[in-house]
């Protein structure tokens, strides 16, 4: 059996770290994909921000670490390590209060309801 496990705390440090070392302030690591799931460790510098977006079908934002803002239409809404979200489902940004790390965990794909039925039984005589 293959080891697929990974550790937060080595992704968050090494994103972190890799943030700081680019232009943008920012950097990504995906580490998960199966089926429609997939899941990313963002890290952002603080000032750094991700701009605006589509979301997928369904998603949901962990702060690893520090503070972010999570903007959009509806309103902004600020996050601290520990609390976690769904993602809006709107366009929407991120923008990092202070050194920060996400788990940003997304459905790309939903199974379409089937399709409803019309019509009307007939009685069999």
């Amino acid at each position: 059996m293959d080891d697929d496990r990974n550790d937060l705390n080595v992704l968050v440090r090494d994103q972190l770290d890799d943030a700081k070392a680019s232009a943008h302030g920012r950097s990504a690591h995906f580490f998960l994909h199966d089926g429609p799931l997939r899941q990313t460790v963002i890290a952002l510098i603080a000032g750094s921000a991700l701009d605006e977006h589509n979301a997928p079908p369904a998603a949901s934002l962990q702060v690893l670490r520090g503070r972010v803002r999570l903007t959009a239409a509806g309103g902004n809404r600020e996050l601290r390590a520990g609390e976690i979200v769904p993602i809006p489902h709107e366009r929407h940004g991120l923008r990092a209060v202070e050194d920060c790390a996400v788990l940003l965990t997304a459905v790309t794909a939903v199974a379409e309801p089937p399709p409803a039925t019309t019509g009307s039984a007939t009685a069999l005589g």
